[in-house]
């Protein structure tokens, strides 16, 4: 987008805010979630109407970079479906089975109207998109104002028609059997020519894993006498046929499907009600038929809104002083954090259980670090069905998903992360866990290597075991996966064995915390002394960093900040040959081993030297924000003593990487990653993911307080000399429940229990937090 229409497109943002602000009670959150913020630029969030992690998600798509459906730096739509991901990187993701509507056919011959998904795309109004939560309208330039919202599996739209094109109205539906990314391998549809009620299935691919999964689709009518019906390939209808059959020899690419064409609406107005399932046709009718039975669409607009009060209801801010853009980004940030995993319990096809089912895990390699932190936190019931759901995939699939979309296994992008996010849990006592099959998961991780490691599990784990790290020629005759990111999967693996032995120590089992407890310091095999570092030919006078290593010892050589903004950016991703680390550089992995902070810092040449050295990784440009391993690094200060300087340069990536506009995120949101990090940030206690610890640094605001969820009790941050201009950003003492707190960080009791911790702040660092006695547990002392 150039510099001119990224200001139109702001200011247009900002004026539609403003103008929901004025109708808005200032005490309804929701005023201050925008869903088009990160729709540009490559955000990849998802713009349209959804429920807390519901399935069906409802919004125009746009031809273009449309990862998620809608993105803003587009100009036609093509049609609206009813599922997608949000904020993904990688390939779109599902769009199955769009529907379209036109006001009539040229001259009233139904070969005339536009069929084929190139032909029909119709450019859209830039002043006209508005979205809130539950709510998303469009209006497009062949007369059509689309509106949509959504239950928990069915979609209900409202088409309006102008009746500027000289002829009366006779509005056409028409249902394609395509998905966003093209990849319908089969797929078939059905017209009831009495009801006009129109059906679908179809097989397609997911955007990010293995396999295919396949989707069914239900279409009724509301608020016009029906015309005629038919089906419709490329671009020509037949009114004669009811079914249509599309095999496998069938482009990929074509459009084809059914329609239904009525006489005039009354109103000018049509509802479609679309159903969705995995399992059968008839499922996705009885959901729509359940959920939505009477098409009321403003009470479905209410109940969405409702649901969204209530699910950040759990949240509550003091914002006096706070400006508004600042709001606008925390409450988004959080309203996109519930969008997913999604809740597919009953849809799934693949086997049966009692237990909850989600789906939509972008990936766990993302999410352990904020977002599933931020759900224990703010959501501790969704949490633990989202486990549930992990665990149970794990008994049926053999091992626990690093990723999964669509009903299929994802790629794994490093560690079994899974791990992580389980060890988190258990540490912060999320209830209705079977930890006992949780912890033979994990163990499994760690010991016994999958046949294929790209999709679950751990790879090399023939070396790991022998040699504490994985080789930049590893040979692997146990499994197959893709040979790269030594460094970083030696760093995860580390850290991944570091969970399990948490979970160890507290469930009784000493030997294994024993043996998990030393792998876990693994890390610094990887950890070359002697590799000195340059930018431009300019020594950056920082020596030792993580470095590729061969079997027999000896080093290997990867340029430390390969794949940092500074050199070859992109070149580290999944599908890039011979990176070894994974979305960043070396520079920055040096960085990860939260669990030995003391041995790190020591082995960095001290707490001075490594301040001096994290603070270049974030000055020196080398640190990209936009991916979720730089997220930890802000806060990393807090081990060296310097917690003033997380709080400092937390205030510089907000606001300057988040802000209100279309392109207000840095990066792909990943499901919510970069709506969490803002909103942990802004309550002022980073969590660190798979240990019993918060980061704490000044809120964003006089005050936050969270409600938990399980008992009610309150937790309250609050601010003394709070100062919103954000000069005043540094903790100068601290008190948990009246009684002087000196160290930098804070266990989950906090939050389990409820209480106050008061922060005093002023404009200069002082003596708090930065003692050793008050540095955040650490495998090794910091002396």
């Amino acid at each position: 987008m150039g510099l001119l229409s990224g200001i139109v497109t702001a200011l247009y943002v900002s004026n539609v805010i403003a103008a929901k602000d004025t109708s808005a009670d200032d005490s309804d959150v929701l005023k201050y979630v925008d869903p088009l913020i990160g729709t540009a630029n490559g955000g990849h969030v998802f713009a349209g109407a959804t429920l807390p992690f519901g399935m069906a998600k409802a919004v125009a798509d746009t031809t273009g970079e449309n990862q998620a459906g809608f993105a803003f730096d587009t100009k036609v739509v093509t049609g609206f479906s009813h599922m997608h991901d949000s904020g993904t990187g990688g390939a779109p993701s599902m769009g199955n089975f769009p529907i379209f509507a036109q006001g009539n056919c040229p001259q009233d011959d139904i070969n005339q109207c536009k069929w084929q998904q190139s032909d029909r795309a119709s450019v859209w109004d830039r002043e006209s998109p508005k979205a809130r939560p539950g709510y998303f309208s469009i209006s497009l330039a062949n007369g059509v104002h689309a509106e949509m919202t959504t239950t928990n599996r069915s979609a209900l739209y409202r088409f309006t028609f102008n009746e500027n094109s000289g002829q009366s109205l006779s509005p056409v539906v028409l249902l394609d059997l395509m998905d966003l990314p093209q990849t319908r391998t089969s797929g078939s549809a059905d017209v009831n020519r009495s009801t006009g009620r129109l059906t679908g299935s179809g097989t397609f691919s997911p955007s990010f894993g293995a396999g295919s999964y396949k989707s069914y689709v239900c279409v009724d009518f509301k608020g016009a006498e029906l015309r005629d019906t038919g089906t419709w390939e490329k671009n020509q209808p037949n009114i004669n046929k009811r079914t249509l059959t599309l095999g496998s020899n069938a482009a990929s690419t074509l459009s084809a499907g059914t329609f239904a064409r009525f006489h005039a609406p009354k109103d000018n107005s049509i509802l479609a009600r679309v159903g969705v399932s995995f399992i059968s046709a008839d499922q996705a009718c009885s959901n729509a038929e359940r959920e939505q039975p009477d098409f009321d669409f403003e009470g479905t607009v209410s109940a969405a809104e409702s649901a969204w009060r209530k699910k950040l209801d759990t949240i509550s801010v003091d914002a006096d002083g706070v400006s508004s853009d600042l709001q606008k980004v925390f409450w988004s940030g959080a309203y996109r954090t519930f969008i997913s995993p999604q809740d597919y319990t009953g849809e799934n096809p693949l086997w049966k259980s009692d237990e909850p089912y989600y789906d939509s895990y972008y990936c766990i390699w993302d999410s352990f670090r904020s977002i599933h932190p931020m759900l224990t936190l703010v959501d501790p019931f969704s949490q633990s069905l989202m486990l549930r759901s992990l665990v149970d995939t794990y008994r049926h699939e053999g091992y626990l998903p690093d990723c999964r979309m669509s009903l299929c296994k994802g790629w794994t992008q490093g560690g079994s992360n899974a791990d992580v996010v389980m060890a988190d849990a258990y540490l912060k006592k999320v209830p209705g866990i079977d930890w006992d099959t949780a912890y033979e998961a994990v163990v499994k991780d760690a010991e016994i290597e999958p046949k294929n490691w790209d999709v679950e599990g751990r790879g090399g784990l023939r070396s790991w075991k022998s040699l504490g790290y994985i080789p930049f020629d590893d040979h692997d005759p146990d499994g197959q996966g893709l040979h790269t990111r030594s460094i970083s999967r030696t760093v995860e693996y580390a850290y991944n064995d570091f969970c399990i032995a948490k979970m160890a120590q507290g469930m009784g089992h000493p030997a294994d915390y024993e043996k998990y407890t030393k792998r876990s310091e693994n890390w610094v095999h990887v950890y070359n002394p002697d590799q000195k570092s340059s930018i431009n030919g300019v020594d950056t006078n920082f020596t030792g960093f993580l470095q590729p290593r061969y079997t027999n010892g000896t080093w290997g050589y990867q340029d430390p900040i390969f794949c940092s903004p500074l050199l070859n950016f992109t070149s580290c991703y999944l599908n890039a040959d011979g990176h070894e680390t994974y979305e960043g550089s070396a520079w920055m992995y040096t960085f990860y081993a939260p669990h030995d902070m003391g041995s790190l810092i020591k082995t960095l040449g001290g707490a001075e030297s490594f301040t001096s050295r994290l603070s270049y990784l974030h000055d020196s440009g080398l640190l990209y924000v936009g991916d979720e391993q730089a997220f930890l690094p802000v806060y990393q200060f807090h081990y060296s003593g310097r917690p003033g300087l997380s709080a400092k340069q937390s205030h510089f990536y907000i606001p300057s990487q988040f802000n209100t506009t279309v392109n207000g995120i840095a990066g792909n949101d990943d499901s919510g990653a970069m709506g969490s990090f803002v909103v942990l940030s802004m309550m002022g206690l980073w969590p660190v993911p798979g240990q019993d610890v918060y980061l704490i640094t000044p809120p964003y605001f006089k005050e936050v307080s969270i409600r938990n969820a399980l008992n009610g009790k309150v937790a309250t941050i609050r601010n003394i000399n709070f100062d919103p201009s954000y000069k005043s950003i540094y903790i100068q003492s601290a008190k948990w429940n009246g009684k002087p707190w000196t160290k930098n960080w804070i266990t989950h009791d906090f939050f389990a229990d409820g209480g106050v911790l008061e922060l005093v702040l002023g404009p200069k660092e002082s003596e708090w937090g930065t003692h050793i006695r008050d540095l955040p547990p650490s495998l090794s002392d910091y002396r």
